[in-house]
């Protein structure tokens, strides 16, 4: 087994979501010697819309123009929420930061400081959305504005049909038009997938012979939606080549999960949080965990290869909730597996669904999680911290919904933010 010994680092991250890279680049951005340690688990089914808060309350299906308006009303009346626990100012602080990282790292997002934006999904319908990838944001204006749009189809492509999009929009978007054409070079094959399609238009001739597979349908349309597929590790200057190419403007809409944009995330995070200097043990979980008499942690972290160890003088649990694996449930209940710390939780498992799925009332095991006090630090049963240097953020916080409330990413981005304020200041 190798040990590091050398010194001990300021700061392990595990986690390698959304919540997790959010917080190592914090962390990195402080001064903090930080590692991070995950395997790749829901990053890869991002849509690529980054949400704040998009409904409140989610008991009507209220949608949220202004965030931030929404951001009052849940402090209001749900004030445990982890989002309502933090100032505004602190979010918008958070939030500017990590697109600023996301936009030195060459996938920049584009947004309304002030509002939700309403994007399409795959399926046809809309959701809202705090900021989307440059490459998606003229689907925006195309949405709003009703322009004439052509939707590409590409025969093969599972998880995105333009033709849906269209039925669904019917008469309310009538200048919409789709058609179904082939990608190239896919004569030979009767099934596609998203990631090979992506990397392939990064090859200039592959995606020259897609504009000219699309121009002769372009007539009246002003804009060119597709499912998307331009690029993974270059998107923008993809993107832009196939506008200049047909003399519009391009948009790509998210297909079904995993996909591209989910890839981009994950590949723009692993490579560009390393260049900050964070050690990146990704693909590796941590196994145990044994907490020192100073207060700081010795990790063990293990994937095929071996086991290694890691001294940190504090621990930040990230890792999302089951899909994660930062939470699990068995018969007996939910349970933090690392450090054993309580999970708030129904009292019984009957409780932690309702009868009918789309209950406008949510589930109640979808709110369980671990509380913390407001420097982040999860509490124990007395309502104190159970380790004065363990942190945690994300979605494995209690007394959230972030599917139902769409603010998945704001709840990230945010409490990552806030709990390595309170790290840097612990010192």
């Amino acid at each position: 087994m190798n040990v590091l010994k050398e010194q001990k680092l300021d700061l392990v991250v595990i986690g390698t979501g959304m919540a997790g890279a959010a917080a190592a680049v914090f962390a990195a951005n402080r001064g903090l010697t930080t590692a991070q340690v995950g395997e790749t688990g829901e990053i890869i089914f991002a849509s690529g819309y980054l949400d704040l808060l998009g409904v409140h309350p989610p008991e009507n299906g209220r949608i949220l123009s202004d965030p931030w308006v929404g951001l009052v009303q849940l402090a209001r009346d749900e004030p445990d929420h982890p989002l309502a626990r933090l100032a505004p100012d602190i979010i918008r602080t958070a939030l500017d930061e990590f697109f600023r990282f996301l936009e030195a790292s060459g996938l920049p997002y584009r947004r309304d400081a002030k509002k939700n934006a309403q994007v399409l999904t795959p399926l046809g319908t809309t959701k809202p959305t705090y900021a989307a990838p440059e490459t998606m944001w003229a689907g925006v204006k195309a949405l709003q504005d009703q322009q004439p749009c052509l939707l590409i189809d590409i025969r093969g492509l599972r998880g995105f049909s333009a033709r849906q999009i269209a039925a669904v929009w019917d008469t309310r978007w009538p200048k919409l038009r789709t058609v179904t054409i082939d990608f190239p070079g896919s004569d030979h094959l009767t099934e596609l997938y998203t990631e090979t399609m992506a990397r392939q238009l990064e090859q200039p001739q592959n995606l020259a012979e897609l504009a000219a597979r699309i121009k002769p349908h372009l007539k009246d349309a002003v804009v060119v939606g597709l499912p998307a597929i331009l690029g993974v590790r270059n998107s923008l200057a993809v993107a832009a080549a196939l506008a200049e190419q047909l003399a519009v403007p391009v948009f790509e809409i998210p297909t079904m999960p995993p996909g591209v944009p989910g890839l981009r995330l994950r590949d723009t995070f692993s490579e560009n949080i390393a260049q900050l200097g964070v050690s990146l043990y990704r693909e590796k979980r941590v196994q145990a965990v044994r907490p020192e008499s100073d207060g700081a942690f010795v990790l063990t972290i293990a994937d095929h290869a071996g086991e290694e160890m890691i001294h940190a003088w504090r621990v930040l649990l990230a890792g999302g909730r089951f899909l994660g694996k930062g939470l699990q449930a068995d018969q007996a209940g939910i349970r933090e597996p690392l450090f054993g710390l309580p999970v708030y939780q129904p009292l019984s498992r009957r409780e932690w669904h309702r009868h009918y799925f789309l209950d406008p009332r949510g589930h109640a095991v979808n709110r369980a999680g671990l509380e913390t006090d407001q420097r982040m630090r999860p509490l124990g049963e007395k309502g104190t911290p159970v380790f004065r240097n363990l942190y945690a953020a994300g979605s494995i916080l209690a007394h959230q919904d972030w599917m139902r409330r769409k603010c998945g990413s704001g709840l990230a981005i945010a409490t990552a933010y806030a709990a390595v304020e309170a790290i840097k200041m612990d010192g």
